[in-house]
């Protein structure tokens, strides 16, 4: 991704408003941590360069820990090197924005546990990649926050399209379904937030909202190909059941 322009027509950062996101961050996260029941469900397959997701929750909830980590890791390789023209404001709103995802992805590790993808692999993380974007400038930075936070929010957006035959299987997709939804709505502020400082009023933009007023919404199969240049391994979601 290229940088743009030396202008700059960010709105200026709101600290005190962008810290109420850290409060609803915890509490959603919270809920989430007291509503799931332990999944007894095979844990999706990981090979040396593969990830399949399986067919039910625990996969769903797979792609979205996976979506969690990406964002985690990115924001973190932002404050391990701030760009230069970054204010203490932006360096304050990227740190939250770090420990906020890290929160989520923790959380979702958490719910998951030992059916968790990578469970088997200890501390060999995956090294996401980022060389796609220009993160040596604040605009740069922001741009690119914006497409992971863009991603995620349609990500989220999405999982209500999953189609669930066994009656089971629903009620336990349901029941995760409802806290899921809170931690969407902390995403979609992050990405508010993010436009917004890229450009005023942007965070309603056409390119984001449609004619209703309402977010996208991607399916995994659509998300996939858009974030496998970040990803060391490819991922396999052809057996989620999405309409």
């Amino acid at each position: 991704m290229s940088d743009s322009a030396s202008s700059f027509p960010g709105r200026p950062l709101r600290r005190r408003s962008f810290l109420r996101v850290a409060g609803a961050t915890v509490a959603s996260s919270a809920l989430l941590l007291a509503g799931c029941n332990d999944d007894d469900d095979v844990t999706p397959v990981t090979t040396s360069n593969t990830l399949v997701l399986t067919a039910n929750t625990v996969g769903l909830l797979n792609y979205l820990y996976l979506l969690e980590q990406l964002q985690a890791a990115f924001f973190q390789k932002v404050v391990d090197a701030f760009p230069d023209d970054f204010t203490a404001d932006d360096r304050a709103a990227f740190t939250d924005l770090r420990d906020h995802e890290v929160i989520h992805r923790e959380t979702l590790k958490y719910t998951l546990d030992t059916n968790a993808y990578d469970v088997n692999l200890g501390t060999n993380a995956l090294a996401f990649k980022f060389d796609s974007f220009n993160l040596s400038s604040r605009s740069g930075a922001y741009a690119a926050a914006r497409t992971l936070k863009d991603l995620s929010v349609a990500a989220y957006n999405g999982i209500s399209r999953m189609l669930l035959t066994d009656a089971a299987e629903r009620v336990t997709f349901q029941a995760h379904l409802k806290l899921l939804v809170k931690m969407a709505s902390v995403e979609s502020r992050h990405a508010a937030f993010v436009r917004e400082q890229l450009q005023s009023n942007s965070f309603a933009a056409p390119d984001v909202v449609d004619t209703n007023g309402l977010d996208g919404a991607k399916t995994p199969a659509e998300v996939a190909p858009l974030i496998a240049a970040y990803l060391p391994i490819t991922l396999n979601v052809a057996a989620l059941p999405f309409i």
